[in-house]
């Protein structure tokens, strides 16, 4: 039973509708200069070289880049190529060449019921046990599946218990801790998720009132849940409180914040208990009543009487890339690191053993990873580390077509889509910390390999925590980092053709 996540559960889940996340990954923008016709003559010193641009583009911060010829490794030219910065989102693309190399493009992960005593006349003599396997995509949908298989088994009724099983990977609370509480795309991580970890939050005015839900949203099924609880305080600020109460994730909303009515995804923080809730919801209605779930440190033992199987890791990967999904590389990540038999307890363990496994494959010796997704601006990544990775990655064909083409715009903002400049990359945004790295095609054909990162590190370290999702300034200076992108993009894909 393989169901397929839709595109459009995947983009109203990594979308919050009070305000942008600050991991939120758009293409380069801007042209700021004429892109030279293909064949014409391009000399490196043109308007003061690779130096004199980055001069022009006047950003606040470091910038440090290296490009090199895809087919030969050969370096063509860097600022700062040893120098490290947070690589932010273009970490996963380090994730997806680990994964691939540890469990393979064909590895799918599993989610199963599995019966600790036999079934005799339609009873369950035993547990029933919901058994988590590192799926990051299982939606609401798919636990509905599970429910009507579980019927198509046979069962009527359990006799035991309801558990969970979601050891399979580390349970860990938030992805990164310096980001606010509300933010979705810092959800907890463990071996078992529900709509990547985020829960429906929706609210209507009703006269002087609201009338709040919280629920685990597909288009086909919006069961409410009680793992997760909002209440509306009377205050202006702070919009949102967070607290885990007897393992309830507690909220509060500000009323001065809430309008006359909207929606929102919360992270979930009780990720296991969360699918456990909803699949006993779902159960229900097919007639058979499960006692509340409790969580079990054991992996079960028994039958399996359904399961659910992902798509396979290369279709994962691509998705992880395009929407940038920091819940699919933390787990994606760990997986490939249990796989590897190294047993860890953090995204900060699991990171340093990839970060090793780097080293050893790509020679990237200066990369120190604290997680698999970039969240954490603690990560550092160099050019020349990540460039050398590239020219490999290119030779073996696995990543590039993973990534998504990158849409380079005049100076309207409008798509340029004669651009004789084509590239392939991740693109990677924290609040004042903007990177790329992929592989660009000349007009002549040419393939380049490139990375470049730029970080304003004094200004983000003054961000209070609770400013973190839309700081003053953010989006102005990343707006102008896209732009230095792009002008360094049009320079390479001229000067450096055959």
């Amino acid at each position: 039973m393989a169901l397929m996540i839709t595109r459009r559960f995947f983009l109203a889940a990594s979308a919050a509708s009070l305000g942008s996340t600050a991991t939120a990954n758009t293409g380069v923008q801007v042209s700021l200069r004429p892109v030279a016709r293909p064949g014409t003559p391009v000399s490196p010193s043109a308007g003061g070289g690779l130096a004199g641009l980055l001069q022009r583009a006047n950003l606040r911060g470091q910038v440090i880049c290296a490009v090199a010829n895809a087919r030969t490794g050969a370096r063509l030219e860097d600022v700062g190529g040893d120098k490290s910065l947070p690589p932010a989102s273009v970490a996963k693309a380090l994730t997806a060449l680990y994964a691939l190399d540890v469990l393979g493009p064909e590895h799918r992960f599993q989610t199963q019921l599995v019966a600790t005593g036999p079934v005799v006349g339609g009873v369950l003599q035993g547990d029933l046990v919901l058994t988590g396997g590192g799926d990051s995509t299982l939606t609401t949908d798919h636990l509905a599946a599970l429910a009507r298989s579980l019927k198509s088994a046979g069962v009527r009724e359990v006799k035991g218990g309801f558990r969970i099983w979601e050891r399979a990977l580390p349970n860990v609370k938030t992805i990164d801790p310096a980001q606010p509480d509300h933010v979705s795309y810092s959800p907890a991580v463990s071996g078992l998720a529900l709509n990547f970890n985020r829960v429906h939050f929706e609210w209507k005015r009703a006269g002087q009132h609201w009338r709040v839900s919280m629920d685990a949203r597909t288009d086909k099924y919006r069961p409410e849940v009680s793992v997760a609880r909002m209440k509306i305080a009377q205050r202006t600020t702070p919009v949102y409180t967070y607290a885990d109460k007897a393992g309830v994730d507690q909220w509060t909303v500000a009323n001065r914040a809430l309008g006359n009515g909207g929606t929102r995804w919360l992270p979930v923080r009780q990720p296991a208990a969360y699918a456990g809730d909803v699949l006993r919801t779902l159960v229900r209605s097919h007639g058979i009543q499960l006692p509340a779930p409790k969580i079990t440190k054991t992996r079960p033992k028994g039958t399996v009487l359904a399961v659910h199987q992902s798509a396979p890791l290369s279709v994962l990967l691509k998705d992880m890339l395009k929407y940038s999904n920091n819940l699919m590389a933390e787990m994606i990540g760990l997986s490939a690191t249990v796989a590897r038999g190294v047993n860890v307890s953090s995204l900060a363990a699991s990171a340093a053993e990839m970060s090793r496994w780097a080293a050893q494959t790509y020679g990237m010796t200066n990369t120190k990873l604290v997680d698999h997704s970039g969240l954490g601006s603690a990560s550092r990544m160099t050019p020349h580390d990540l460039v050398g990775a590239l020219v490999i990655a290119h030779r073996t064909g696995q990543l590039k077509p993973l990534l998504k083409p990158v849409k380079l715009r005049d100076k309207n903002g409008r798509e340029i889509k004669s651009h004789p400049v084509k590239v392939a990359a991740k693109t990677g945004t924290l609040n004042f910390v903007s990177g790329l790295g992929g592989f660009l095609t000349a007009a002549d054909g040419t393939e380049l390999v490139f990375a470049i990162f730029s970080a304003d590190q004094e200004t983000r370290a003054k961000i209070p925590r609770a400013n973190r999702e839309r700081p003053k300034g953010a989006r102005t200076w990343n707006t102008k980092a896209k732009r230095l992108q792009q002008d360094l993009i049009e320079r390479w894909g001229s000067v450096y053709q055959s």
